[in-house]
């Protein structure tokens, strides 16, 4: 089921949040190759475990301010002091697990990014650089993981990253826009397959 804004059709889980589909409308689904986006849109993926992801877009700014807006060499040299400073802080989700992966898995990012050259390479190539184009005709089609999310979450897991499960990593495909996941009747469905 798709909702309707004017004449747009939508997603359904994109309601009529202007925030959720303003996300929904113009970067859910979009190609990403930008490696601090890409390390922006993990590090919340992994705080969205167990919330509404609309949870966290409303603390996306937060998030920004609070992680040296995403910049993973600065992040990974947070200490014990930036992480009390980051369980203070009533923008981001105060989940001291969550907190300390986003330090280590800046650590491991670098790493990737060091033996791949980019991040954007290593994540590329769990679905040979082109967007996965499915054509879902409802919402209850649509997978929480695949094989290949298993495949990545495992991976990413060999390489020390934690809040990573398949689910998390699905999404954060979906997100990134190696998975269109757009039902057909949304428009950006169409769109995005002729990317």
């Amino acid at each position: 089921m798709t909702t309707t804004g004017g004449s747009v059709n939508r997603c359904g889980w994109a309601g009529s949040d202007p925030l959720y589909c303003s996300y929904h409308d113009l970067e859910w689904g979009v190609p990403v190759h930008e490696d601090r986006l890409l390390f922006e849109f993990l590090t919340l993926e992994g705080a969205q475990a167990g919330l509404s992801w609309i949870t966290i877009l409303r603390k996306r700014e937060a998030y920004r301010r609070a992680f040296a807006a995403f910049d993973p060499e600065a992040v990974a040299r947070f200490g014990a002091t930036d992480e009390e400073r980051l369980m203070a802080d009533a923008g981001i989700v105060r989940n001291r697990l969550k907190i300390s992966s986003t330090l280590g898995n800046a650590r491991a990012y670098l790493t990737v990014q060091e033996e791949f050259g980019s991040f954007d390479a290593y994540l590329w190539r769990f679905v040979d650089g082109t967007p996965v184009q499915n054509a879902w005709r409802t919402l209850s089609e649509v997978p929480a993981t695949s094989e290949v999310s298993d495949r990545l979450s495992r991976d990413l897991k060999r390489r020390g990253f934690r809040f990573v499960g398949s689910t998390i990593c699905y999404a954060l495909m979906q997100a990134v826009g190696m998975v269109n996941d757009h039902t057909v009747d949304c428009f950006r469905w169409q769109e995005l397959g002729q990317r």
